[in-house]
C-alpha cells in the first residue's frame, strides 16, 4: 500500500509553505530542490495581509512582520521631485490585524520558512531532482536524482509541482501554459546607499516608462527597474552602472554598494489545468504575471494553503477524494482575474509615448492622493491589494448569504477589544461554527440550538457577543457561519439546524460526527 505522504517539488514559498501547512495537520511530506541552496537574490518583495492572515493560522506572523519593513507612505517622483505622497500605515485598519504594507524580500521569506519546517523535523532535500513520475489509483510513484547522481523510486499519494515556470511537473503533465511575454528587459539590484529616499517609505520614479521602484529594508533599498533602448546583443551582459541614470538621478539617491544585480523578463500565463489526478500545479507553476501590486508570491502561497487541508482531509479519511476537486476551480479563476487585472496596470505604467507620459506624470500625482484620502476607497484600494477579498463564491463548498457575507467569503475580522479577536480560533486549522449575536438562547429554526447541532456533529462552536464591529463587518446578530480551515466561510445561514449542517458535510463527501 503506497504510503500517505506527499512529495512537493520545489521549495520556493510555495513549497515551503505547502509542506508546513500539512505538516500542522499531520500529513508527512518530503521536499525537494534541484537547487544546491535556497536562492540569495529575489523579485518578491510585498507581504500581503491575507498571506499574514495564513500565516497567524501556523503561528509565524509575529516572526515575519518582525523580518520585514512596514512600508510607511508611498511617493510619487517626477522631474527630481516628490510629486505626490500616500500615507499606507493603517490603510486598511478595521479590516485585518495586518492593516499596514509590509515588505520581506524573498530569500530572506525562504530562510524564515526553511527553519520553521526544520523545528517540525522536516528538511528541504537539496540538488534532489524529479526526473519522472507516473499515476495510478494507487497513488504516484516518482524517480528522483539524489546529489551523488544515484536515482531513487519515492510513492507518494500525491504530488504537488511547485517548481516555478519552467515546471517540470507540468512540462511531463503536459498542461499547456499560455500567455505571452512583455517586451523589454527588468532589472532587480539590491543596493546600500544614502539619499532623500532612503527611508521606510515606498518611492516610484514615473517621469518615464522607464520607471524605477525603491523598496525599503533594513540596512539597504530594493531597486526595480526597466532597461529600454539598449541593443539586444547587449542585454545580456549588463551590470548595475549599465542602467544607474535618470531614474537613479530623480530618485536622489547616492549607492555606495550594490550588492547583486540581476536582469529579467516579466510574463504573464496560466496553465490550462491546476490538477490532473494525483498531481497538482501550485505558484509560478500555475500562473505567472507582472510585478504590479506584488501578488505573484502570495498567490502562490493561497494555492498551498487551499491544497493542503483538503489533501489532509481526503489522506486522514475526513473526506472523500472529490474534495480536491474544488482546488482547481477555487484557484484557477483567481489567477486568470489576476493576471488580467496586472496586465492592465503594468502595461499602464510601462507604455510609452506622450499620451501615457502626461497620464503618468500629470494625472496619477493628482488622482492617487485624492483617492486615498476617500475612506471607501482606501479601504478598497486596501481589499484589492491585500487578496483580503479573494472568495470562492462559486465554489461547490460555498453556501448561503447572511447580512454581506455569502459562502465562499474570507470569514471578516473582528476586533473584540483587549487584544482579542475572532481569528484567535482559526489556528486549530478545523472546521468550527462561529456565531456573533445578542445574549439569549441561540435557537434556531424548528427548536433546535446551533448548540445542539455543533456537538451532534462534533464541531468546534465559537459564540462571541453582538456589536458594532460585527455589524460593520457585514455579519448578522443570531446568524450562523460554518468556517473552512483555511479561513472561509463554507455556509452562511440564519437558521441552521443539525439536519442543514448534516446534509452540508454528507452532500460533498465529509466526514463529521
Amino acid at each position: 500500500m503506497t504510503e500517505k505522504i506527499v512529495l512537493i517539488a520545489g521549495a520556493g514559498p510555495t513549497g515551503l509553505v505547502l509542506a508546513l501547512w500539512l505538516t500542522k495537520l499531520g500529513v508527512k511530506v518530503r521536499i525537494v530542490d534541484k537547487a544546491a541552496e535556497p536562492g540569495t537574490t529575489s523579485r518578491a518583495l510585498a507581504v500581503q495581509a491575507r498571506t499574514l492572515e495564513f500565516y497567524h493560522q501556523v503561528g509565524i506572523d509575529d516572526a515575519v512582520i518582525a523580518g520585514g519593513v512596514k512600508v510607511e507612505k508611498l511617493n510619487l517622483w517626477v522631474g527630481g521631485r516628490r510629486k505626490a505622497s500616500v500615507p499606507l500605515r493603517d490603510t486598511g485598519k478595521g479590516l485585518t490585524p495586518y492593516a499596514f504594507a509590509l515588505v520581506f524580500p524573498q530569500d530572506a521569506h525562504e530562510r524564515l520558512l526553511i527553519q520553521k519546517l526544520g523545528e517540525l523535523g522536516v528538511r528541504v532535500e537539496r540538488r534532489t531532482e524529479l526526473l519522472r513520475f507516473s499515476q495510478s489509483d494507487a497513488g504516484v510513484t516518482a524517480t528522483l536524482r539524489r546529489p551523488d547522481g544515484s536515482e531513487e523510486v519515492c510513492d507518494a499519494a500525491y504530488l504537488a509541482g511547485c517548481d516555478g515556470a519552467s515546471s517540470a511537473v507540468r512540462g511531463q503533465l503536459g498542461v499547456g501554459f499560455p500567455g505571452g511575454t512583455y517586451t523589454g528587459l527588468f532589472y532587480v539590484a539590491d543596493v546600500e546607499g544614502t539619499g532623500e529616499a532612503v527611508d521606510n517609505e515606498l518611492h516610484v520614479d514615473i517621469e518615464d516608462a522607464d520607471f524605477i521602484l525603491l523598496f525599503p529594508l533594513h540596512g539597504r533599498v530594493r531597486l526595480v527597474g526597466t532597461v529600454h533602448d539598449l541593443p539586444e546583443g547587449e542585454q545580456g551582459n549588463l551590470v548595475f552602472d549599465d542602467v544607474r541614470g535618470k531614474a537613479l538621478e530623480q530618485l536622489k539617491l547616492d549607492v555606495e554598494k550594490v550588492n547583486w544585480f540581476s536582469t529579467y523578463r516579466v510574463h504573464h500565463r496560466v496553465a490550462l489545468h491546476f490538477r490532473d489526478r494525483r498531481a497538482f500545479l501550485l505558484g509560478d507553476a500555475a500562473h505567472i504575471h507582472s510585478p504590479v501590486g506584488g501578488q505573484g508570491m502570495n498567490t502562490g502561497i493561497g494555492d498551498a494553503v487551499n491544497l493542503a487541508w483538503k489533501i489532509a482531509a481526503v489522506l486522514k479519511g475526513d473526506a472523500s477524494a472529490n474534495l480536491l476537486d474544488t482546488y482547481e476551480p477555487e484557484r484557477i479563476r483567481f489567477a486568470r482575474r489576476l493576471v488580467a487585472t496586472t496586465d492592465r496596470g503594468f502595461t499602464l505604467v510601462t507604455r510609452r509615448g506622450g499620451i501615457a507620459r502626461f497620464v503618468r506624470t500629470r494625472i496619477v500625482p493628482l488622482v492617487v492622493p485624492l483617492a486615498f484620502r476617500t475612506g471607501a476607497m482606501r479601504r478598497l484600494l486596501f481589499r484589492t491589494v491585500s487578496q483580503t477579498t479573494v472568495n470562492y463564491r462559486e465554489s461547490a463548498l460555498s453556501v448561503g448569504a447572511v447580512g454581506r457575507i455569502r459562502g465562499g467569503d474570507r470569514l471578516p475580522w473582528v476586533d473584540l477589544g483587549s487584544g482579542k479577536d475572532n481569528f484567535a480560533p482559526l489556528t486549530s486549522l478545523e472546521w468550527q461554527v462561529h456565531v456573533y449575536r445578542d445574549g439569549g438562547s441561540g435557537k434556531v429554526e424548528g427548536g433546535r440550538g446551533v448548540r445542539e447541532a455543533c456537538a451532534e456533529l462534533q464541531l468546534p462552536l465559537h459564540v462571541f457577543g453582538w456589536g458594532d464591529a460585527m455589524r460593520r463587518a457585514g455579519l448578522q446578530n443570531g446568524a450562523a457561519y460554518l468556517v473552512r480551515p483555511d479561513g472561509y466561510v463554507a455556509l452562511a445561514d440564519s437558521s441552521v439546524t443539525p439536519e442543514r449542517l448534516r446534509r452540508y458535510f454528507t452532500d460533498r463527501g465529509l466526514q463529521r460526527g
